[in-house]
């Protein structure tokens, strides 16, 4: 097994997952040691569909920023995980389920918005919220489906993410440049082949073990969100369709 893997525990081919988000929400709302702070990971990590349904919702950059800040520190509080558990479905459904009543009940109280002591808990690569929203083409997308969207975008990009940094661990960082999922694909096999000193074959080889091994870290990455494999093969056809609207 790779250091990769080993961070990621998953049980195959039956109904029990070791390590999903279900697991990080269930440890951190019965308390248990670490649970806040992985927590606070997947917050970090999922915070762009939050604030792209805030904003395509009407509501202004500043209170889009404020309110995805007040719920996300209402997750990490703990303060709405007193009912919940992988029975409600998929994490996606439940974080934006547990968003729309967050809002209601902001809406209900009129109170501040900003949780959190002040604390900035999104960022983006020193891009702002408003920035990163900016960036997106302007559709007719309802809130939900561009929750959707960007929720699918994430576990694209995570899962690039990590097939980098095994490439950059194996010393491969510059084939990853060329034959990686984000590569232009301006040059012909023969082409790279010449310039890493490999064959056109074992350039067409090496794309293809690394399609296949992006395709295994998307399907990691989306089993980490739901309770078992028939909501996994139901979520990456609901995801893949969600990308490509």
């Amino acid at each position: 097994m790779t250091q990769q893997e080993e961070s990621h525990p998953t049980t195959h081919g039956g109904a029990s997952f070791a390590t999903t988000m279900w697991s990080v929400v269930l440890a951190a709302r019965d308390g248990d040691a670490g649970g806040e702070q992985a927590l606070d990971r997947l917050c970090r990590t999922y915070w762009r569909p939050i604030y792209a349904y805030l904003r395509r919702d009407g509501y202004s950059p500043s209170d889009a920023e404020d309110l995805t800040q007040g719920f996300l520190a209402s997750l990490i509080a703990r303060n709405s995980m007193s009912a919940v558990g992988p029975e409600r479905g998929r994490f996606r459904s439940f974080l934006l389920a547990s968003l729309r009543h967050f809002v209601s009940d902001q809406r209900d109280h009129a109170n501040a918005l900003k949780r959190g002591g002040g604390q900035k808990i999104i960022s983006l690569e020193g891009e702002t919220p408003e920035a990163f929203y900016a960036r997106q083409a302007s559709t007719d997308e309802t809130p939900e489906r561009l929750f959707d969207r960007h929720w699918a975008e994430t576990v694209l990009e995570r899962a690039q993410a990590r097939l980098k940094e095994e490439c950059d661990r194996a010393g491969k960082a510059d084939l990853y440049r060329d034959l990686g999922p984000a590569a232009e694909r301006t040059r012909s096999h023969g082409e790279i082949g010449a310039a890493h000193g490999m064959s056109e074959n074992a350039v067409r080889l090496a794309a293809f073990r690394l399609r296949q091994r992006y395709q295994e870290l998307v399907r990691a990455e989306i089993r980490e969100t739901v309770s078992n494999d028939a909501q996994l093969e139901e979520e990456i056809r609901y995801l893949l369709q969600a990308f490509s609207r």
